[in-house]
């Protein structure tokens, strides 16, 4: 059974664990790829228009077109396992049990379409909502260029393979222990893990 918003689940270490609210950036069923109304987004000029640039991915956020910021993900599949919230101390905490859409295999959401449809409250990833989420992972794409820092060598953007971040130790395949439907509420707390909060050793660059 999965936790409704504001549901209370069981009590575990210092207190009660509930799933958070997307909205306040605490932890959710999972996270939905990046989107942004279009109006947010630039347009990029048509080729021969302006002076060659750098890659995309190495522009401001603020600059990148909406199909371009989608690009940013690494499909890790990190930031789409359950996460549980300490109401004691407001604590976020990851577990290795995956939203129901998530494909364990390519680690990306099995229906990304109409995902809000089955996880209504599946988070929309934003440029003004980076800086509020605690719980994305210290390899996410979208938070190391809101640092100004560049992407990883392992990233699929610059290795121009999307296995490569399986080779790199940073996608869930693998360590996904159970899908949500598959675990009871109660038994959440004991699925919680401290590596999808950390950076791999092998991806260090």
């Amino acid at each position: 059974m999965a936790l409704k918003k504001g549901e209370n689940a069981p009590d575990h270490a210092a207190g009660g664990w509930s799933r958070g609210t997307p909205e306040n950036g605490t932890g959710s069923k999972s996270m939905e790829r990046a989107e942004k109304p279009l109006s947010s987004f630039s347009q990029r000029p048509q080729e021969g228009t302006a002076q060659t640039e750098a890659p995309f991915w190495e522009q401001p956020l603020s600059d990148l077109t909406r199909a371009e910021w989608e690009q940013l993900c690494d499909g890790c599949g990190r930031c789409c396992l359950v996460k549980l919230e300490d109401e004691d101390t407001g604590a976020i905490h990851h577990t290795s049990v995956a939203c129901k859409l998530l494909d364990q295999q390519s680690c990306r959401c099995g229906d990304y379409p109409r995902r809000r449809r089955y996880v209504p409250d599946c988070v929309r990833l934003t440029l003004e909502k980076l800086a509020d989420i605690p719980w994305l992972p210290p390899t996410c794409a979208y938070v190391l260029r809101h640092q100004g820092k560049p992407l990883p060598p392992w990233h699929p953007l610059i290795s121009g393979d999307p296995e490569s971040v399986s080779r790199a130790g940073v996608s869930a395949r693998g360590r996904i222990e159970a899908g949500e439907d598959d675990v009871e509420t109660d038994d959440l707390p004991d699925f919680i893990r401290l590596w999808p909060k950390r950076w791999p050793k092998k991806a260090r660059w």
